[in-house]
C-alpha cells in the first residue's frame, strides 16, 4: 500500500512512518518541518527505496493538491497538527490555520484524487485526533471517554482538533469520502519533543533543575506508548470500518504527580544524582494553566472488540524505555532545546 503520512517528521507521525516502512508499505512523508519536527526521527528508514519526503505546509492548498496528485497514494494518514496546548493559549491563530484549514485542504485534495481514481472503495483518509476534544471527566474511574462521548473542547488546541474531526465526518457524509477516525490518549516515548511533560521532567532532572508540575499534580491522564499507538493506527487503517471512529488508549491512568514520581524513581536507578539524593526532591508545583482539564481516560472497548487491538506496553515499562532512550540520545535532544519557546513557561493566559 502507498501511504501519504502528514506530519511524518513529528513525534507520533515518525513512529507511524518507521513502522509502515518496516511493514513493507511505500510511504510519502509530507511535513512542513516546523519547530517541533525533526528529520532525524525517520533517519532509520530515510534511505529505504520505499520512503519519500516532501516538505509541504498543509496550510498551502496548492502545494497540498500538487503533492497528493503527484504521488496518488492509496491512503492518507493525517497527523500534521499544532499540538501543544500551552502554545495554543498564547497564539491560537496558527492552530486554527493548521488544524482546521489544513485539514480542509487535505480533504479537498483527497476527495479530488479519490474521484479521479474512480472512487475506489479501498481508498482511506485516516484522521488522527485526540481525546482532548471530549473535554474533562469527573473523578470516577468508571467514567471514561467512548466514541459516543459528546464533544466539549476546553482549549484552543482541542477546539481546533474538534473542528477538524467534524470536517472529516462531514466530507464522509456529504461526499462519500472513505474515512476512518481515531482519538488517542496522551502519547510518550522516544523522539518526544522536549517541551512536553515527560521529556521536560527527564531533561530537567538530569540538569538539576526544578521539575514543574501544574497545580497540585492531581490532573489524570491515560498514557499510551507511542509505538503502541503507531501499531493501532496502522491496524485501524487496514481493518477499521469506513466512517467509524476508534478511541485508542493506553489503559494506564496516572495523575501527573504519580507519573513524575515514577519517572524520578526510574532516573534514581538508571542515572542517580551525584549527591545520592532522590530526584523527587526537585519536584516543584507551579501555577496551573487556564482551562486545565482534570481527567482524561479512554474506554478502548471498540478497537479491542472489533479489531483485536490492545496496548502491549505498561506505563512502568514504557517510562523505563523512554528514560533509557533519552539517556542514550543526547545528540538528538540537546539541539532541540534551543528552538523557539522550548524551556520557557508558556500558556499562562497573561
Amino acid at each position: 500500500m502507498k501511504l501519504l503520512v502528514t506530519g511524518g517528521a513529528g513525534f507520533i507521525g515518525s513512529a507511524v512512518v518507521r513502522q509502515a516502512v518496516g511493514k513493507g508499505h511505500e510511504v510519502v512523508n509530507l511535513d512542513a518541518l516546523t519547530y517541533a519536527a525533526c528529520l532525524e526521527n525517520v533517519a532509520t528508514v530515510s534511505q529505504s527505496p520505499r520512503y519519500h519526503f516532501e516538505q509541504v505546509d498543509i496550510r498551502d492548498a496548492a502545494a497540498v493538491e500538487a503533492c497528493i496528485a503527484r504521488h496518488a497514494p492509496d491512503a492518507i494518514m493525517h497527523l500534521a497538527a499544532e499540538s501543544h496546548v500551552d502554545r495554543s493559549i498564547d497564539g491560537p491563530g496558527v492552530f486554527m490555520e493548521t488544524n482546521v484549514m489544513g485539514t480542509f485542504h487535505l480533504l479537498q485534495s483527497a476527495r479530488a484524487l479519490w474521484e479521479r481514481k474512480g472512487r475506489p472503495g479501498d481508498f482511506r483518509f485516516h484522521h488522527i485526533s485526540t481525546d482532548e476534544v471530549f473535554g474533562s471527566l469527573p473523578d470516577d474511574p468508571a467514567v471514561k471517554f467512548t466514541e459516543n462521548t459528546p464533544y466539549d473542547p476546553r482549549s484552543p488546541y482541542s477546539a481546533s482538533k474538534a473542528s477538524s474531526d467534524h470536517l472529516v465526518r462531514a466530507w464522509h457524509e456529504t461526499y462519500g469520502l472513505p474515512v476512518v477516525l481515531t482519538n488517542c490518549s496522551n502519547n510518550y516515548g522516544p523522539y518526544h519533543f522536549p517541551e512536553k511533560l515527560i521529556p521536560v521532567i527527564i531533561l530537567n532532572a538530569l540538569a538539576g533543575k526544578p521539575l514543574p508540575i501544574y497545580g497540585d499534580g492531581s490532573n489524570v491522564r491515560d498514557w499510551l506508548y507511542v509505538e503502541d499507538h503507531a501499531d493501532a493506527l496502522l491496524t485501524v487503517l487496514e481493518r477499521g470500518a469506513v466512517g467509524r471512529s476508534y478511541n485508542i488508549g493506553g489503559e494506564n491512568e496516572r495523575s501527573n504527580l504519580e507519573l513524575v514520581e515514577t519517572l524520578c524513581g526510574v532516573l534514581d536507578r538508571l542515572s542517580p544524582r551525584s549527591d545520592g539524593k532522590p530526584y523527587a526532591g526537585q519536584i516543584t508545583f507551579v501555577s496551573d494553566r487556564p482551562g486545565h482539564d482534570a481527567r482524561y481516560a479512554i474506554d478502548p472497548a471498540r478497537i479491542r472488540e472489533e479489531l483485536g487491538w490492545r496496548p502491549s506496553v505498561t506505563v512502568e515499562e514504557g517510562l523505563e524505555r523512554t528514560v533509557r532512550w533519552y539517556l542514550d540520545n543526547e545528540g538528538w535532544w540537546r539541539p532541540l532545546q534551543g528552538r523557539q519557546g522550548v524551556g520557557q513557561r508558556l500558556g499562562t493566559g497573561g
